[in-house]
């Protein structure tokens, strides 16, 4: 049952958990296979020959010591490699005092069985060397590891040469123990390596995600701010009218507050289309609104130009939101009277121009915005992404003017001149 409740998890894993899983399970198992050769070696003819049995038992148990040491230096090493953690210096020494005892009471085992007829003195000694050069190699520059494995193997077959062994054994001890903890060593940096970028591609897949949902949180934040930004301005005027209408008693109030119900339901079904994402702004609608909405206001509205020219669909979309956001500003900031609205369309491109004669009030910003607003903002993302502009600002005798500009596509160019 165990077996199956493991073989689901593994399937239930992503690609890059099974990567991570794999590489530091190896790295664990090459580990405890480097203390299971130790132990099956100190238990052989040692145990035959002459050693203490209290020597034995006490080479197997560091070499397990060692071990589980290496393993929790491997775990935090790794960590501190990927970025992902600390590593407490004490655990290194711990991990290099266990190995040199280890060595130690290996060297003594050999001794007392003797270096002839103890099994393998160098590749025992090699497999002591394993657990710390693999987790030493992830905390330390390369060049440090290949020191350290350099001293460790002169110092082996240094006291082999001393415990009475030929020059065949010294060599051996001497090769072994360099070539099998070098192999080691390059091994785990070059698993860790892999493991690194893992991270990294999974943390830029989490950063690119992240990055689209805030996107969206814009879009949704811009198209709302869009949509109910002339609206709201429409209803707070209404409003206000009504209120004068009725506290003059003249009926005409509940045509007004008729409006605002009319606009407060167009409102709430817009708001509707923006949420299901089917919200598109109609040039030729958009044009009309903002005329009637204008003139409702009391303020003289005349749009010239290019009208009814057919443009991408696109185009036609941001120019759309472009009218919609004008018209919200004129409504909010000064106290225009008279409002223009002109778009030409030539073989490169369609401009939109909308210009009013109202100063922006005390508190609002130049460009038509509310302080922190996101209006023009919004405006200038939509449009460049059509690698349009928008420019807004004084134009001189008291008029401001916001003009939009997007580039025409050949194709949509064409289609332009042909209908002219």
């Amino acid at each position: 049952m165990r077996w199956r409740t493991w073989g689901r998890g593994w399937r239930g894993r992503t690609g890059f958990d099974k990567v991570d899983l794999y590489t530091r399970g190896t790295l664990y198992s090459l580990m405890w296979i480097a203390v299971l050769v130790q132990v099956l070696m100190s238990v052989t003819r040692p145990v035959r020959g002459a050693a203490p049995a209290a020597l034995i038992a006490l080479t197997i148990l560091l070499a397990v010591a060692q071990g589980i040491c290496g393993t929790t230096l491997a775990a935090r090493g790794l960590a501190r490699y990927l970025g992902q953690g600390t590593l407490d210096r004490r655990l290194v020494a711990v991990g290099a005092v266990s190995l040199v005892t280890n060595m130690a009471a290996v060297l003594a085992l050999a001794a007392c069985t003797g270096m002839r007829e103890f099994p393998e003195p160098g590749y025992v000694l090699s497999a002591c060397v394993v657990p710390f050069s693999c987790a030493f190699v992830l905390i330390v520059p390369g060049w440090v590891s290949m020191l350290q494995q350099a001293t460790v193997s002169a110092a082996v077959s240094a006291a082999v040469g001393l415990l009475g062994g030929g020059g065949a054994l010294v060599a051996v001890a001497l090769l072994t123990t360099a070539f099998g903890g070098g192999v080691m060593a390059v091994t785990t940096r070059l698993s860790a390596w892999t493991l690194s970028v893992m991270w990294k591609l999974r943390e830029a897949k989490d950063m690119e995600a992240r990055l689209a949902v805030a996107e969206e949180r814009l879009r949704f934040g811009r198209d709302m701010h869009d949509v109910l930004g002339r609206n709201l301005a429409v209803i707070a005027l209404k409003g206000e009218l009504a209120v004068e209408l009725a506290q003059r008693g003249n009926p005409a109030a509940v045509d007004q507050m008729v409006e605002v119900m009319r606009i407060a339901r167009a409102s709430q079904q817009e708001v509707r289309d923006v949420v299901r994402g089917y919200r598109e702004a109609d040039l030729s609608t958009e044009l009309a609104g903002a005329r009637g909405v204008l003139r409702a206001a009391g303020i003289a509205c005349a749009v010239e130009g290019d009208e009814g020219r057919p443009l991408p669909a696109p185009v036609q979309s941001a120019l759309g939101w472009v009218v919609r956001e004008a018209a919200t500003n004129v409504l909010r900031h000064g106290d225009p009277r008279h409002c223009t609205i002109r778009l030409r369309a030539s073989s490169d491109a369609v401009v939109l121009e909308v210009e009013n004669d109202g100063a922006p009030r005390a508190g609002s910003e130049p460009g038509g915005s509310e302080p922190g607003g996101s209006g023009l903002a919004g405006l200038r993302e939509r449009l460049r992404a059509l690698d349009g502009s928008l420019d807004a600002g004084p134009a001189g005798n008291g008029l401001f003017r916001l003009t939009a500009e997007i580039p025409l596509p050949r194709t949509a160019a064409a289609l332009v001149e042909e209908r002219r």
